[in-house]
């Protein structure tokens, strides 16, 4: 039985949302073809189509890393819980859906703070009769609240894969980026694993959309190095093939050979 927004423990009654000011949620689910933005979102987001036309491809394929992250995880790692922050919007392959597919009985919570999200809680919380689903309203810097919510939904004395996507970019500091990932790191047990994507500072074209992006949007976003991401990771073994860009991180067959993005992925597993 899936458990509704007031198990995840943080429904605000009446979520202020403001449509005059971009949010990021928004604009990624605009650039993936998504319905849930408004005007402002829909102006950023053609701003930065304008400017690296590639950029709504690039999303999607994004999001193709998420599900084969969470495929995999599921299937060959045999996880069956995940703590996916950052949420977004809901589109096509949500974590809980993937992950279901492939092992019925996995238990999915997620968490943001944007209150679009919120609104849309419930479209996420679909479950398989095996699993469980929920939502926590909460920033990632309250790990503690994070985790203490999440007791309710997940067992975290069992492994667990701790979902990044998209999200660190939004800390400035590497050392506060790599905190977060030990605040949680820390309390989880081992044979747990982290997965994200962020943009890199690899493409021209990527830097200069990124400028337009943070000129309007909330909050900003800030590019790493590949060596930058490593860094994060230390203390973890880092799954193959490694840090790569996400068209390259176990690509399905036959799309081996993709152009590379500026959108580097990486999965690591606490030894």
């Amino acid at each position: 039985m899936a458990e509704g927004p007031a198990a995840g423990g943080g429904e605000r009654d009446n979520p202020k949302l403001d449509t005059t000011v971009p949010q990021t949620a928004r604009i990624w689910n605009y650039l993936l073809g998504g319905k849930d933005n408004f005007a402002a979102d829909r102006e950023v987001g053609d701003q930065i189509i304008e400017n690296l036309p590639q950029l709504a491809e690039n999303a999607k394929l994004s999001r193709a890393y998420l599900a084969r992250a969470a495929r995999y995880l599921a299937g060959e790692a045999g996880i069956r819980q995940f703590l996916d922050i950052g949420t977004g919007l809901p589109t096509a392959d949500n974590t809980h859906e993937v992950a279901q597919s492939v092992a019925p009985e996995a238990r999915i919570v997620y968490v943001d703070n944007d209150p679009l999200v919120l609104a849309h809680a419930r479209a996420l919380l679909t479950t398989s009769a095996q699993g469980a689903t929920a939502y926590i309203d909460a920033d990632i810097r309250d790990s503690k609240k994070i985790l203490e919510e999440a007791r309710r939904t997940l067992d975290l004395t069992q492994p667990v894969a701790l979902f990044l996507m998209g999200i660190l970019g939004h800390v400035e500091s590497d050392d506060e980026a790599r905190q977060i990932i030990r605040s949680f790191v820390d309390e989880l047990p081992s044979g747990s694993y982290v997965a994200l994507y962020d943009g890199s500072d690899t493409s021209p074209d990527n830097t200069e959309a990124v400028r337009i992006w943070n000129i309007s949007a909330n909050p900003k976003y800030h590019l790493r190095t590949p060596e930058q991401f490593a860094a994060l990771f230390e203390g973890l073994e880092i799954v193959e093939p490694g840090i790569v860009s996400v068209v390259h991180w176990k690509p399905e067959p036959g799309a081996e050979k993709a152009d590379e993005i500026p959108q580097y992925a990486v999965v690591a597993r606490k030894p």
